[in-house]
Order: C-alpha cells, then sequence, then structure tokens
C-alpha cells in the first residue's frame, strides 16, 4: 500500500496532467481507481493549495450532493484557483441529487431556461418539486424562470426555500437580490447580495451590486 505523501504526489500527478491535456474521462479513471470520496474530501482541507485544488477538481467530476458542505467551505478559501475550481464543483454537485429520474427531469428544466421557454420550465419544475422537494436546485431553476418571466415575488420565495434546503446555494442569495432589486427592495437586495458573497466571495457582479447599493442607500439616509 502507498504512504499518505505518495498518494498526494499521485494525486497531484494526475492534476498536472489534467491541466495539460484536460482530459476528463482519463482524469477521472485514474483518480477514482485510487481515491475514494472520503479521502478527496480530506485533501480538500490539505495544507498545500496544490493539493487542494487536485482534490477540489476530483470532487467535482465524482462527487453528489453530499460533497457539497465540504465544498461549501472551499469557497472560502484562501487560494484562488481553489476557489474557482469549488465554485465550479459545487454547481455540478448541486444537480447530483435525487435519482437519475429526477436528475433528468432537472436537466430538462435547465435546458427549457437556457431556451428562454420559461413556463414549461415552470410546469417541468413544479414536477419534480412535488416529487423531490428536499431538491434545492429544482426551486433555484424554478425560480430562474420566475424571474425571468417578471414573477418576482415567486421567485424570491424559491430562492428562498432553495436556500432553507441548500444554505451555500449562492446563486440562489444572488438571484433573491436581484428580485428585491427589480421590486426596488433595496435595504431587502443588498442584504440578499451580502449573503451571496459570504457564501462565494469572487462574485465581482454581486460585489459591484452591494458597492452601488451602499452609496445609494447612503445618499438617502443623507
Amino acid at each position: 500500500m502507498s504512504s499518505p505523501s505518495m498518494r498526494i504526489a499521485l494525486l497531484q500527478g494526475y492534476y498536472q496532467a489534467y491541466l495539460t491535456n484536460p482530459d476528463s474521462a482519463k482524469f477521472i479513471k485514474k483518480v477514482s481507481q485510487r481515491y475514494t470520496l472520503g479521502t478527496l474530501e480530506r485533501l480538500s482541507a490539505h495544507g498545500s493549495p496544490a493539493v487542494r485544488r487536485s482534490a477540489v477538481l476530483a470532487l467535482g467530476f465524482l462527487a453528489d450532493y453530499d460533497s457539497n458542505q465540504v465544498l461549501g467551505r472551499c469557497l472560502q478559501d484562501k487560494d484562488r484557483a481553489v476557489r474557482t475550481l469549488a465554485e465550479n464543483a459545487i454547481r455540478n454537485v448541486w444537480r447530483r441529487s435525487g435519482s437519475e429520474e429526477q436528475r433528468e427531469l432537472l436537466e430538462s428544466v435547465i435546458r427549457l431556461n437556457a431556451a428562454q421557454r420559461y413556463h414549461e420550465a415552470i410546469v417541468r419544475a413544479t414536477e419534480l418539486i412535488e416529487q423531490a422537494p428536499w431538491f434545492a436546485e429544482a426551486w433555484n431553476q424554478r425560480a430562474v424562470a420566475y424571474f425571468q418571466g417578471g414573477r418576482h415575488k415567486e421567485s424570491i420565495r424559491d430562492c428562498h426555500q432553495a436556500l432553507e434546503i441548500n444554505p451555500y446555494h449562492f446563486l440562489a442569495a444572488a438571484g433573491m437580490g436581484q428580485c428585491h432589486l427589480h421590486l426596488s427592495n433595496h435595504s431587502d437586495a443588498l442584504e440578499s447580495f451580502k449573503r451571496a458573497l459570504r457564501l462565494c466571495p469572487d462574485l465581482e457582479g454581486v460585489r459591484a451590486n452591494v458597492v452601488y447599493l451602499e452609496r445609494s442607500l447612503k445618499r438617502k439616509k443623507n
């Protein structure tokens, strides 16, 4: 059996090879043969940034929603590369909850939103929510469809529900902020945007909204 240091070096080697030639199938195969998800989760908190990057990339490919909390913590990492990898990874695991049928239904909702077929997206998302009310991303995707249809209060409700289920869902927090902004609820918008930034500090568009709202509210006070 290889030593922990050898296993760490091996994982870093896989990571470096992936950066040189981003063959995801090859990376997934090599990592899954030698590392459990529990080991990768532990390595995501390793003292070396390079090790954390390797582990978080692997979790993004291999993990499911059970790794949500671990990846949520990685969004706060001191290393920007780890944070970027964690943001991509956690978006992936949000879509890996439920049964295969429920995941397929979620993917159909995401495609309908991308195609701007928002009414259909709401219908399909509602169907999924009725099947799996604990599926946070279903609530978030319905919130997206409601927002695009101008139904901001319904979108806020669904964003709130997504955050109740998944407190790391920075997109739901940001979406709630956008809804409040459209409703001219500037204090609530600011609070929601700040919540999104606490979860994911690298959301530059959200940060710009925070600066704008803080200045706007300060001028109103004066």
